[in-house]
Order: C-alpha cells, then structure tokens, then sequence
C-alpha cells in the first residue's frame, strides 16, 4: 500500500484536522514511475563571506550585487569579497532598492539616498518636501516615494528636487500607503485595506492617474509584506474586518493562496510581528517559489508544483534542530549564477545550494508527516514501513539515523523508532521499519532526520494485513 508524504495531517486540543507540512523538505511534482512526486531535501546556506552589518537588502545592477548591511551600502563580489560604498543610516529594518539608467535608489531609515557609479558618488536627497520615506520604487524616469499619506515624485531633471505642487495620494480609502511595487510599467500604491493602481499620464501636476477598474479591495500588514510573483501582486493581509491571509492580486481581484494551515499560523502573530513579515519571489529550475518569512519559520509557497498536483502546495523552512526558529536567509539576489543570500541574525553573507543541508554550518532538522491511514474502521497490524529513497548521498564519514513515530489520534506520539540512513556511496541501502505496530481505527506516520541525512524521498510503501476487529 502506498501512503501519501507531500503533506501530513495531525490535531489539536480542537475538534480540528489540521495539516502538517514538510519541514525541510521540498516537494517536487517528477514523475519517476516509482510515483508522481517526491520530497528533496531544502537547499543548504553556505557562508563565503562578511559584511559589516546585519544584512537588510539587496538587488542586482548592471552584473554587480549591492547590499545595505547594517548601515553601509556596499557590493558583493562573486567571491564573496565586501567593498563598502558609504552610509545610508539604519533604524533596523529592511530597506528598499531599485535603480534607473544611472542611479541606484535606497530607501533606508526614513530617507532616500542615491549611489551614482559613474562619479562613485552616495548622496541623499535632502529636499524637505520629500518628507519620510516610507517606501520608493523608479517609474518612467520619476522616483515615486511615500509618507505613508501621499505619493510623491522627484523631478524628471532632478532627483534631488521635489515639488510639493506635485503631490499624489491613494484616496479610496482613508487607509495610510504602507508600499509602492511596480508591475508592467504600472505602480500599485499598497495600502492597510486597498490596492490602488496609477498609470502615468503625463501633466503640469501629479503625473500619475488611479486606474478605478483595477482597484483591488484588500490592503498589506507591512511595507515588505508584499512583492511581484507571477506577474501579480503577492501579499499577506487582508480588507476592512478581515483576519490576514496570503493573496495573489491582480485586474481587480484577489485570489487567496492560503491554506486553513496557513491561515491558522498567521494567526499565532500579533499585528506588530506581521508588519514586520517580508514576501520574496524565487523562481529556481521547476519552482516557482513564494518565500513568505514569519519570525519563527518561513512558509514557502510553489505555485509550479500546485498547478501539477492540483492543489496548493506549501513547506516550511526553518534553521534550527528543535522545533521551529528563524529561517537565516533573506534579500534573496540571482547573480554570479547563484543565489546569494544574507543573514538575519549576523553579518555572514552566502549563497543557496543543493549539495548540503546545512545552514551557514549548522546542522537542521527535517520532518514530514503522511495522511490518515484508514480502513473503513476495520484494524491492520503494520508489518513493515519502506521509504524508497535516494540513499547514499550523505557526507564523508557520517552513517545518520532516521526515525518514524506514529500517532492514533494525531495528538500524542509514539516513541520514535531509528534506522541508520547509510553511508556515501551506499546508494542500495533500504530504508525499512519492520514490526510497527497497529491501530484500530485510523493512524498517521511521521518520520524525522536532520541535515547528516541529505535524502530524497519518493514513496512511503508499507505492508499491511487487515484484522477482523
């Protein structure tokens, strides 16, 4: 019999079944004619470098990777080696990157700043009209910021300039402008309840007109709480009396991605940790990812793999060996023909890779569960379990242990049971589970490892033999 792993089910103090997804693992829809998916390990962080500064941000220019770390601008070489190009200020959050034809923009601590690299220049723009910056983006030659009440622009002819007379603002809603994300040439003015659009259409004044078709009627938690995915609008929020959940956005509409899961762990954050959640996009081989990162975990949604399966696909990262911790890699940066990534929590920056499971060094967990096992109320005696896996592929010298427990009412566990995973090379290596129990009514299965044992997974197989009871 074969036993679904992709996500896996458990309960709570509640009369609720609730859904548990893979930790540490991926899945992957590849038909191998052993099953139509598998589960691969996460790909691993490796350090090849330090910065000066916890890393807030970063973006890829003309084939070099800027990063503000602490409050430094500097680049990133392909090495790893750091240059630092000046002082942007820091107040400890993220900040907001995007250039022109000549200028690289940085919205950092309330304030723009300009990195020219023709002059090797860092300069802010000081004009006091501006105002705080809450946020910024480069639209059709005009750098658009927001106080969180208006929307300004600089001067065509002047960065440096701004116009009072020139000011815009996102009034459908009296809800304050927490972003500002370009899509197709268009800005979509993010705010608490709504999404507005403007297109430029040129003028003495604002040069920017609201598109009222394509007025979205849900708004974001924070600044970074959003970002462009499947060319829409990716964000965790909500409207007017409504809990937060996770939506696609786009002509009008919104389109929720979330899971009851899903929905159900936003809920554990208060509003002041959400605002602080950041939206990535990754697009990496045959995934289509959408990192959404929470204080403690970091949910991935892959809408790739939810088109093949038919059915929203989420996993979760985290970097710890117990329970759930921050997931160490953000400001994700394609360049150099890798993913380069920073720390959270230090000033080592690195890059994504599928040849280790480590992060940044340190050992992490995986973990998934299976759905109910069921036999129309009748009992079975599980006599054997087999994960057919790629076995073989773990480091030089380790022989790491698995394990499984199982549960009969998805809230207490078995003790778990431990085989080894095999040593490098060892690629005929089973991993089987014999003796393992039975259950009288229905059972669910999890099985658990860490970063030693960097397997695949492509089927759970077990051999069963009903009862009479």
């Amino acid at each position: 019999m074969q036993i679904p792993i992709l996500s896996g089910i458990y309960t709570d103090n509640g009369p609720d079944i609730r859904t548990s997804y893979p930790v540490n693992m991926v899945p992957t829809p590849v038909p191998s004619g052993i099953s139509d998916s598998f589960l691969r390990p996460g790909d691993g962080i490796v350090a090849n470098g330090t910065g000066p500064g916890i890393d807030r941000g970063g973006i890829e220019w003309n084939g070099i990777v800027y990063r503000v770390m602490g409050s430094k601008l500097v680049t990133v070489s392909s090495t790893g080696a750091v240059t630092i190009l000046g002082d942007v200020g820091t107040d400890g959050q993220l900040v907001t990157m995007d250039y022109s034809f000549d200028l690289l923009g940085i919205a950092s601590a309330g304030n723009l700043w300009f990195w020219n690299p023709a002059t090797n220049v860092l300069a802010q723009n000081t004009d006091p009209d501006l105002g705080t910056v809450v946020d910024m983006c480069w639209v059709d030659g005009y750098w658009m910021t927001t106080d969180g009440e208006f929307l300004v622009v600089t001067e065509l002819s002047n960065p440096f300039a701004v116009n009072p007379l020139k000011y815009g603002s996102s009034e459908a809603d009296p809800d304050p402008v927490v972003a500002l994300v370009k899509l197709r040439n268009e800005v979509y003015a993010i705010n608490t309840h709504t999404i507005e659009v403007f297109d430029n259409v040129g003028g003495d004044l604002f040069p920017f007109q609201r598109i009222d078709g394509a007025q979205v009627q849900k708004g974001a938690v924070g600044t970074f709480a959003c970002c462009v995915f499947q060319e829409q609008i990716a964000f965790v929020g909500g409207g007017r009396n409504e809990e937060p959940s996770i939506y696609l956005g786009a002509n009008a509409t919104a389109t929720k991605i979330s899971t009851d899961e899903v929905d159900r762990i936003l809920a554990t954050y208060t509003d002041s940790q959400l605002s602080q959640v950041k939206l990535e996009a990754r697009n990496d081989k045959a995934h289509q990812h959408l990192y959404v990162h929470l204080p403690d975990r970091t949910l991935v949604f892959d809408a790739s793999a939810s088109e093949a399966v038919k059915q929203y696909i989420w996993f979760t990262l985290t970097s710890t060996t117990v329970g759930f911790a921050q997931y160490r890699a953000r400001n994700l940066v394609w360049a150099y023909n890798r993913w380069l990534v920073g720390d959270p929590q230090s000033s080592a920056i690195g890059y994504l890779s599928g040849t280790v499971g480590e992060h940044w060094g340190q050992t992490v967990r995986w973990e998934f569960g299976t759905a109910i096992v069921y036999n129309e109320s009748k009992g079975v005696i599980f006599h054997e379990l087999e994960l057919v896996s790629l076995t073989g592929r773990v480091a030089l010298g380790n022989n790491p242990q698995i394990s499984t427990s199982y549960s009969l009412d998805g809230m207490s566990w078995s003790q778990d049971k431990y085989i080894t995973a095999g040593t490098i090379g060892n690629t005929k290596k089973r991993l089987v589970w014999f003796r393992q129990g039975a259950m009288r009514n229905f059972r669910m299965q999890r099985f658990r490892g860490d970063s030693d044992a960097h397997l695949s997974f492509i089927r759970l197989e077990a051999r069963l033999e009903p009862t009479l009871y």
